[in-house]
């Protein structure tokens, strides 16, 4: 797998239509009824467009939104954030650094223990790796991560 994690043509036109207007038209899947905002297995979160590694399940709790919810991204510099004004109120919107997909948005209700910020995802925005594909998909330097014999979610861990 490249490291560089830019978009190209192709990468775009193998998207799904619900993936393309969410990660180039920055819309939003339904609450509730997308494939991750349940997911609780052990594994990485990647941009769809251009498998940048974005999140990871360690870092993922159940914020009762309907969305993947993260505290923090899996490098402080996978993520760029800007305002975005639509909708008549003021947010702050999450994007991949390396494509400039749409992910979602970062809003300053979190949890207090893990820093106060919550990075709410469209699912549609990401692929999911689980942790005993790493290897085998590209991204072993993040398979230190999980120790597939303990792993456990933050909501197994409670």
């Amino acid at each position: 797998m490249s490291n560089d994690y830019g978009k190209t043509p192709q990468a775009v036109s193998e998207l799904t239509h619900l993936q393309y207007e969410v990660t180039q038209e920055d819309a939003t899947e339904p609450p509730f009824r997308n494939a991750y905002w349940n997911n609780h297995d052990a594994g990485i979160y990647v941009d769809v467009v251009s498998g940048q590694p974005l999140f990871s399940s360690a870092d993922k709790y159940d914020s009762g939104t309907g969305w993947p919810s993260f505290t923090k991204p899996i490098e402080a510099d996978a993520v760029t954030t800007r305002t975005d004004r639509t909708l008549f109120m003021k947010r702050t919107e999450a994007r991949s650094a390396g494509a400039d997909s749409h992910l979602g948005h970062v809003f300053d209700d979190g949890p207090r223990d893990a820093g106060g910020l919550r990075y709410c995802m469209n699912s549609a925005a990401l692929r999911f790796i689980p942790a005993d594909r790493l290897e085998e998909e590209g991204y072993g330097r993040y398979s230190h991560l999980f120790d597939t014999t303990t792993a456990h979610t933050p909501e197994e861990q409670s």
